[in-house]
């Protein structure tokens, strides 16, 4: 588990793996082995004993036809599991793979006990998640065991006494599903909520929580947890402007998006400009970023002399068009809620005004957790994913949104770049920290100069709590606030 600075701490493992030692070899020719003593005495919800036999059936379930998950790291990169006994994993790696000592969730134990018998006759993914284990029969082995859950209504759950880290001090807990910021604003004045979880407000309802609670009614925590962006489709068969592939053009659009404007107009100024796509200003070796990547200022003078060399020219209407390529219209879409909808309209009208015809729609809540909704857009897409080096590297070829994997990549855009591709292989297969940066640089690079996205800015997402819970506190960017839920009280 990643602790507050970010730093990874033991949980289900009793130790992290160390380089050259006993529990982390590595081969000559790449590969490597790591092994993990499980710490004693770990249980599932149900009272059964969590075992090294979980973590071999997690491997044998995401690498499954039936999962279709088998070329998502980290589990591409692993070409066995194996339990010597039930408190000792081994994991034997295909290739160098640097995260392999600190696995945090992207591999978790499944409970064996409940699963094996339906992955065993299972021969499609949705015959698989259809199984009442996803749901309603979740079993786990955090800090709180699932009670009821109610569809689309709320969850709820009970403090585990047999917790690895200890029963949580907070002994009842109950997740709203609330799709409207303002209602979940609404829900903490009112006093009926304490916390409000993943991005579930916005900028605009902390600000009002702020001004509303006062110097003593509660906390509002600040944190740059998302990456936004606008995507560009390069899947022909979905695009429905060709201009698009032009890269001229996807620098004529990133030159005329107004940042700043769209910065205070929805965050006060408070959000953080993302000139480097992905990796934020803290990361400590971004002073190796800055210089290489290319940066694009509000320029519409610059984008118009680059549609100009693209062979394009105004028409009678204002809009830029082609004789081979024909007009730029293209579609520019986003998920609902008042702030995406808000940017949406200043992408939309920022846009318009220097030429481009754009025609903008919104995904609603429910479409968006459909991956072939979210991949099969026809031009452009502005969403939020999660920030970091390994999000970049996931950016190439083989991290596609595609049906083969349930659409589950990264890379929305299906964008395919074979110089980005040997960075990512670089960055994914050495453990040298001096090359990974390099390797991280030259990502960022590519990436920059390519546009497969136009880098807009790290969302500042407001955690708020009432003052009546004490333990949340602003963590790393890649860790998440409840890394210590069990210690928060509510007194």
């Amino acid at each position: 588990i990643l602790d507050q600075r970010g730093d990874p701490q033991p949980y289900l493992a009793a130790a992290t793996p160390q380089f050259n030692t006993d529990n982390w070899r590595i081969s000559p020719d790449g590969r490597m082995e790591t092994t993990y003593k499980l710490k004693p005495n770990l249980v599932w919800h149900d009272g059964t004993a969590l075992t090294a036999d979980d973590f071999v059936f997690s491997w044998k379930l995401f690498t499954s036809a039936a999962m279709g998950t088998a070329n998502v790291q980290p589990v591409s990169s692993m070409e066995e599991v194996v339990a010597a006994d039930p408190s000792t994993l081994t994991i034997r790696w295909k290739r160098t793979y640097p995260p392999a000592g600190t696995l945090t969730d992207q591999f978790a134990p499944t409970p064996r006990h409940l699963l094996e018998a339906a992955l065993q006759t299972a021969t499609t993914p949705d015959a698989l998640e259809a199984h009442p284990f996803w749901t309603q029969q979740f079993v786990g082995a955090g800090p709180f065991r699932l009670d009821r859950w109610e569809p689309g209504a709320f969850i709820e759950g009970t403090g585990f006494d047999r917790h690895v880290l200890g029963a949580p001090k907070i002994s009842r807990v109950r997740l709203l599903f609330m799709s409207d910021p303002n209602t979940v604003l609404a829900s903490m004045l009112a006093g009926e909520v304490h916390l409000s979880a993943d991005d579930s407000i916005r900028f605009q309802q902390g600000a009002t929580l702020q001004r509303e609670w006062g110097p003593n009614g509660g906390s509002i925590l600040i944190k740059p947890s998302l990456w936004r962006s606008t995507f560009v489709q390069f899947v022909p068969e979905f695009l429905g402007t060709p201009g698009l592939a032009d890269v001229r053009v996807r620098k004529a659009l990133a030159l005329t998006m107004d940042k700043d404007g769209i910065n205070q107009a929805l965050f006060e100024g408070q959000a953080i400009i993302a000139d480097v796509p992905f990796i934020p200003k803290t990361m400590n070796y971004y002073p190796a970023l800055d210089p290489v990547v290319t940066k694009y200022p509000f320029d519409p003078n610059r984008a118009q002399q680059l549609l100009t060399q693209a062979g394009y020219a105004r028409a009678a209407d204002g809009v830029w068009a082609s004789p081979t390529a024909g007009r730029l219209s293209m579609g520019l879409m986003t998920t609902s809620g008042s702030q995406n909808e808000a940017e949406l309209s200043i992408l939309g009208s920022g846009w318009r005004q220097v030429g481009f015809d754009v025609n903008e729609s919104v995904m609603s809540a429910a479409l968006a957790q459909d991956g072939r909704a979210r991949t099969v857009f026809p031009g452009l897409s502005t969403i939020s994913i999660p920030l970091g080096e390994e999000t970049l590297a996931a950016h190439g070829t083989a991290g596609g949104s595609r049906e083969e994997n349930r659409y589950t990549g990264r890379n929305r855009g299906n964008w395919s770049n074979a110089e980005f591709d040997r960075a990512s292989d670089m960055f994914n297969a050495t453990l040298d920290p001096k090359r990974r940066v390099a390797a991280i640089t030259e990502m960022v690079r590519i990436f920059s100069e390519e546009l497969p996205t136009i880098s807009m800015y790290f969302n500042p997402v407001p955690f708020a709590h009432v003052a009546a819970l004490t333990g949340p506190r602003l963590v790393a960017p890649d860790s998440d606030i409840a890394w210590n839920v069990q210690e928060w009280e509510v007194r």
